[in-house]
């Protein structure tokens, strides 16, 4: 069995996928071998700067269930939401979270290569596999929605060479620990909790 880690919008456009395999590996080893945040700590994410409930942020944060541990860019549900506004949190925070499950199912239909037996494919196969399918869907996901004619793929950031900058590595160490920050992680649902509540209040 494949341990796929994904980043899913609303339209069911994968913006990022990552294979793990069974065996000495689950979510927890998956997530610290994905490059899914390397830019993020190195420096190299584009700027992503909002403020919830008075308090501003300068980082993006990604949904997760509750085996993902408490940090900063991770917005956990709760598992046993007591209140109301912590209720309606979890429900809107899971119903946000069904997007990749969504997307998964698309291509699941779309492509039985995906859903069909994989024990006798080799992992470089299995990968390449996926990899074609996610796309392939994608492909299809920006053809059928309503795009400029013009529509330009943006990279963002740079082709970084390995150095030894003592004062890169302590600034790589920095926002490694600004990311991984659990008050902040704690603040932001917090914050997210007070949003969602009041956008409802005023609905």
């Amino acid at each position: 069995m494949i341990i796929v880690q994904a980043v899913a919008m609303n339209d069911l456009w994968i913006w990022h996928s990552f294979f793990g395999f069974l065996g000495s590996h689950n979510d927890l080893n998956v997530l610290s071998r994905s490059p899914l945040f390397s830019t993020l700590i190195t420096g190299d994410a584009p700027a992503c700067n909002y403020s919830v409930n008075g308090h501003n942020y300068s980082m993006g944060y990604y949904l997760a269930d509750g085996i993902y541990p408490t940090w900063a860019a991770l917005v956990k549900t709760i598992p046993r939401p007591k209140g109301n506004k912590s209720i309606h949190f979890a429900q809107c925070q899971e119903a946000a979270r069904k997007d990749v499950e969504r997307a998964f199912a698309v291509l699941q239909k779309r492509f039985a290569i995906v859903r069909g037996p994989a024990k006798y494919w080799s992992s470089k196969v299995l990968w390449q596999i996926m990899t074609c399918c996610i796309i392939l869907h994608n492909m299809i996901i920006e053809d059928e929605r309503d795009m400029p004619e013009n529509f330009q793929y943006v990279t963002n950031g740079t082709q970084v060479e390995p150095e030894y900058d003592m004062n890169r590595i302590l600034a790589f160490l920095e926002e490694h620990r600004k990311f991984e920050n659990q008050q902040v992680h704690a603040q932001l649902q917090q914050d997210l909790i007070e949003h969602h509540w009041q956008r409802l209040s005023e609905s």
